[in-house]
């Protein structure tokens, strides 16, 4: 006959494996993983309004993979690194708090970044067109990732390093184009969203304790440049199928951002820094919808279907 404590393991095995699943959810930080998956969406809309004839669907799930592995990688290898910091400012978290073991999360960061690396490799071969170039940003990003969650994360290059890698992940997904779509267009598509997660990493830098309204501002004034230069995509892709709706959408994410980000600067607690960090991550999804519509025209808003598991999920997973 089973003992008191032998039936209730046995009651709450089910809620117990739950809880494990959570916890690996909670460490890739889940919900923001469809923000990644928006940024390659964005270069493979863009590549196929350029006539691009290998972008080819094998080749977009094979990128959304890599993006999605080498994201949660760095946000893995993030928890590795700042162990000692979470379990004085997030004893929550599932290193510290005890739920995830350290070497364990070490041994699947790794792997991510390995699946991250393969999947941009097979990416690039049934592309049709065997191009080289997804596995070598797909490295160059690991690399990144990197040496931001290991080093430039606790220096002043950390937004930049942060945005970089945002760059690149977007880079990512334009690899699918061909020459067609010229290398300056897709440089600064690029550099519009590494610009605008340059503001949010530099915003969410000190989101678990008060934070400097100085400093929350000059974050919001270079997230504002972000959208400032978004305007100039269709002159500088030379697109001329943009959404007529396009300057309009940009001026609204604009409007959905900043409320929050405006309320944290006046209240710079790290509850209300943290929800417009959110708001902010959640926006970029938004961000990259925008950007399509200047290069593939309205088809581009079917980027903002990532938004649904996206919020979905962050209403039990903690994102930030």
């Amino acid at each position: 006959m089973p003992t008191l404590r032998e039936s209730t393991l046995t009651l709450h095995r089910p809620f117990l494996r739950r809880t494990s699943w959570r916890a690996y959810a909670q460490l890739v930080r889940l919900p923001n993983v469809f923000t990644a998956m928006a940024d390659i969406a964005l270069g493979w809309l863009c590549a196929v309004a350029t006539g691009t004839p290998a972008a080819r669907w094998p080749s977009f799930l094979l990128l959304m993979a890599a993006s999605a592995c080498l994201y949660s990688a760095g946000m893995i290898w993030n928890d590795f690194f700042d162990v000692e910091q979470d379990q004085r400012e997030r004893p929550f978290r599932p290193i510290p708090s005890g739920r995830i073991n350290r070497r364990a999360a070490g041994t699947l960061g790794a792997l991510a970044l390995l699946v991250g690396a393969l999947c941009a490799w097979q990416a690039g071969v049934v592309s049709g067109i065997a191009s080289s170039s997804p596995l070598i940003i797909a490295l160059i990003l690991a690399l990144m990732i990197l040496l931001y969650d290991g080093w430039l994360k606790r220096t002043f290059l950390g937004p930049v390093a942060m945005g970089s890698c945002r760059f690149l992940n977007v880079l990512l997904g334009l690899s699918a184009a061909e020459i067609s779509f010229p290398m300056s267009a897709r440089l600064y598509l690029a550099l519009v969203v590494g610009v605008y997660i340059v503001g949010v990493t530099w915003f969410a830098r000190t989101e678990a304790r008060e934070s400097n309204q100085s400093s929350l501002m000059s974050a919001a004034g270079i997230m504002l440049a972000a959208l400032i230069l978004a305007l100039a995509v269709p002159v500088i892709t030379e697109r001329t199928n943009t959404s007529v709706l396009f300057p309009y959408l940009l001026v609204a994410t604009g409007f959905w951002v900043g409320i929050p980000v405006l309320a944290a600067v006046n209240k710079p607690a790290p509850s209300v820094v943290q929800n417009a960090v959110k708001r902010c991550l959640m926006g970029l999804v938004i961000l990259d919808a925008v950007l399509a519509t200047a290069v593939a025209g309205a088809v581009g808003l079917a980027i903002l279907l990532l938004l649904l598991p996206a919020l979905y999920l962050g209403r039990w997973i903690y994102s930030t």
